[in-house]
């Protein structure tokens, strides 16, 4: 399967592809010229299929490095940045060559950051090993790392040459990082496609349907990732719909501690949250909430989180990016697979903060 990310300035494909990553090489020659690559990654992927990229590159005619890191959110910062920056330097990696970054949301969002702004920028290519990589966080070119304030606060919008997704690294993960992926998925549905929510609603929610549906749920996922990307590429209108779930979500990650609560299990608490507000203040629809919550529970994704600290929680989103000035542009489904924004001044998020 083949989705094109057709933005003008920058267009790109998003390959998805069983077993796909033992083409790594060819596919990286279709897209670059020889030369040195450096690959970052964790240490847990870099011992699960490091081996293995590096051997398809050299065979493809690539020189290859790797710059590997602890893995987990705890580690996407500009320390780690700036340890990646003095690696490069040292390995003499120059404008003409190029980083992939194979692994996570963390790992892509750190290696995007890096090549965006390594000698003020460098070519980069997505190798997404986890399903909230490959659903979400490989596309679009937002790249970034945490501050203690804010979630992904430091980055930059930066446009891959290419996605490579194979869904088959998959069943390498962890149950709890394979369902966490989930969240995201679940948004889409939400927010856009009816036919996914629907597709969702016929699985059991059991490990193995949500990797036998996998090139599926992917393949939807990055079609309405696709088309609001390239709809709105900076940000600035309906790419904020991707966003639903995600001011509370980000709020309850930087509180938590980065790391203790999962990306998508935060977006699913985030969701659970702004409907059940969203829906007593009649802007969401009656019975939506629990329609949410039935979903998340069925893939095993949390609904709540404790402790609930108000007063944390509002301090951290108002650092958000999603804060506009004195607003911020909460997002709603007004109906099933539609999604609108909602600006509301910040104080009003209290409100949606209320147990």
């Amino acid at each position: 399967m083949k989705l094109t990310v057709n933005l003008p300035k920058n267009p790109y494909d998003i390959i998805i592809q069983k077993d796909s990553l033992a083409q790594v090489g060819e596919w990286v020659k279709d897209l670059w010229k020889p030369q040195k690559i450096a690959i970052i990654t964790d240490n847990h992927v870099a011992s699960l299929y490091l081996d293995t990229v590096q051997t398809r590159l050299e065979r493809a005619g690539f020189e290859s490095i790797a710059f590997v890191f602890p893995e987990g959110e705890s580690s996407k910062n500009l320390e780690a940045v700036n340890q990646a920056y003095e690696f490069l330097v040292k390995e003499g990696m120059t404008r003409s060559d190029g980083i992939i970054a194979l692994g996570g949301g963390v790992v892509g969002d750190l290696a995007g950051f890096v090549a965006a702004t390594y000698m003020r920028g460098i070519h980069f290519l997505q190798v997404p090993t986890s399903l909230t990589a490959q659903v979400d966080s490989s596309i679009g070119g937002k790249t970034g790392v945490n501050t203690p304030f804010a979630k992904n606060m430091v980055g930059s919008f930066y446009q891959p040459d290419g996605v490579l997704i194979d869904p088959q690294t998959l069943k390498t993960l962890g149950k709890r990082e394979l369902i966490e992926g989930m969240g995201e998925v679940v948004k889409y549905g939400l927010i856009d496609d009816v036919q996914l929510w629907k597709d969702l609603e016929q699985m059991d929610g059991s490990i193995d349907s949500i990797l036998e549906n996998a090139e599926n749920i992917i393949y939807r996922s990055c079609e309405v990732k696709r088309k609001i990307v390239v709809e709105d590429e900076l940000d600035k209108g309906v790419r904020l719909y991707l966003n639903f779930g995600h001011t509370i979500g980000h709020a309850i990650e930087a509180t938590a501690g980065y790391g203790q609560v999962m990306h998508g299990e935060a977006v699913a608490i985030g969701m659970v949250q702004v409907s059940r507000v969203a829906e007593k203040k009649g802007l969401m629809p009656a019975g939506i909430t629990d329609q949410v919550v039935a979903m998340c529970q069925k893939f095993g994704l949390p609904t709540s989180h404790q402790p609930w600290k108000t007063d944390e929680l509002y301090e951290a989103l108002t650092h958000d990016k999603k804060a506009r000035g004195k607003s911020i542009q909460l997002i709603l489904v007004p109906k099933l697979g539609t999604a609108a924004i909602h600006p509301i001044p910040i104080e009003e998020m209290k409100d949606f903060l209320e147990q």
